[in-house]
């Protein structure tokens, strides 16, 4: 019984010396997570210290003098000034293709030729009646001139006299009759030889050798004027008034156009003509803009983005889209002042580009505006501002502006760009 008790004693014991055991180790993990805790914040306020004494890296750019393009944007297709379809005029045999597929060809090249060799029997034929009709009016003219000897002399009647000369005349017209005919033998004959009626590209081919083809129902072949082309697109009726003023005072208006991501300059070209209507269900009128087409940058029927540079603001402030700030209250910019330090300043924002815009109020040529890192700062927060160049888009798009996307067919609207 002692030996019992001796035994609970010693169970109790060993209890309470692993609980203690397992406080000290409780605690002293709970010290070591304290004590890690705070090196953290500690090293976090010195880096803090440190980076508010040495400045925040920010990319910056300076507002400037310059011109500005006012354009008005609307949405086109390329439309070639002639396109044509030909047929072949005359039935026959097709014997042969003189033209590749997509080659630029000249006005009044051979592009295909017909079997001539029916029209050229038929000339033949027409010749040789000709020939025996002429015969014949040449002898009756001999007869004339003797029924008019004989009739002078009352050796035949009147009658005999009137008879032969309309034999002649009958002759005449029959001769006249031949050489029509020999005419338009001659004529299909050189249908046969089809040519290009304008100079152009030719496209994919309609009828293989060998085929026999219809007059004025088998197509042939289609082409296209390439240089010069023009370009159809579509402006607000509100802003016809403004384009027209311009026509009417002489002046050349440009016409850029872009691919349908609105990042590649195609062609530069010049206004031609305006539509005489309104189209009333879209309140959108048509223009017309030519384009030399050199480099072949635009293609039949092609979609395109259309700016029309409607006049130019010279010598006004500008200043990089990255640099320009909005919220729900005001725009703005971070304006880094000479101490290196920024401050927000209120602009008024007056024609907008695409990379800057002109600044109508609260910027001064030469002031450093902060166009990336803007989520970092706050007022009078020091910065090391890497300033580029004037014009120069930054790294990437501040991130308190929003871009906005463009619906599948807006109506047309009136935008700028800087003037290159």
């Amino acid at each position: 019984m002692e030996r019992d008790k001796a035994g609970g004693v010693r169970t109790s014991f060993s209890r309470w010396l692993w609980l203690a055991l397992l406080i000290l180790l409780i605690g002293g993990a709970g010290f070591l997570v304290w004590r890690h805790h705070e090196a953290a914040a500690a090293a976090a306020a010195k880096q803090k210290a440190e980076a508010k004494t040495a400045g925040i890296d920010v990319v910056a750019a300076a507002a400037h003098k310059g011109s500005i393009g006012v354009y008005i944007s609307g949405l086109g297709s390329v439309t070639p000034v002639y396109t044509v379809t030909l047929n072949s005029v005359i039935s026959g045999q097709l014997m042969e293709v003189h033209y590749q597929e997509g080659q630029t060809v000249q006005k009044g090249d051979l592009l295909v030729q017909v079997d001539p060799r029916p029209y050229q029997a038929l000339l033949t034929q027409y010749e040789g009646n000709l020939i025996r009709d002429q015969a014949f009016l040449d002898n009756a003219r001999i007869d004339l001139d003797r029924y008019r000897t004989l009739w002078a002399r009352n050796a035949i009647p009147q009658q005999e006299l009137a008879t032969q000369e309309a034999l002649v005349k009958q002759y005449v017209g029959v001769v006249e009759s031949d050489q029509g005919q020999i005419a338009t033998a001659k004529l299909d004959i050189e249908y046969c030889h089809v040519t290009a009626p304008i100079t152009g590209k030719v496209g994919l081919r309609l009828v293989d050798p060998g085929n026999v083809v219809s007059a004025n129902s088998t197509a042939l072949l289609v082409i296209t004027q390439i240089q010069p082309i023009t370009v159809v697109f579509t402006i607000g009726e509100d802003q016809l008034q403004s384009v027209v003023q311009k026509m009417r005072a002489g002046r050349k208006l440009e016409v850029d156009a872009y691919d349908r991501a609105q990042k590649t300059k195609l062609a530069q070209g010049t206004l031609e003509t305006i539509d005489n209507q309104i189209d009333p269900t879209t309140g959108t009128v048509k223009l017309r803009a030519g384009f030399d087409n050199k480099n072949e940058t635009l293609f039949p029927d092609q979609f395109t983005n259309v700016q029309l540079l409607l006049e130019e603001k010279r010598n006004v402030t500008l200043a990089p889209n990255a640099g320009i700030q909005r919220n729900s209250q005001a725009t703005f910019a971070w304006v880094v002042k000479p101490d290196q330090t920024v401050t927000m300043r209120t602009i008024t924002v007056g024609t907008a580009g695409a990379i800057e815009s002109e600044i109508s109020s609260g910027l001064m040529p030469g002031e450093i505006v902060v166009t990336d890192g803007v989520d970092r700062l706050q007022e009078g927060a020091k910065v090391i501002a890497q300033v580029t160049a004037p014009g120069q888009p930054s790294s990437k798009p501040p991130s308190t502006t929003k871009q906005q996307t463009a619906p599948a067919k807006p109506p047309a609207k009136q935008t700028t760009r800087p003037k290159k």
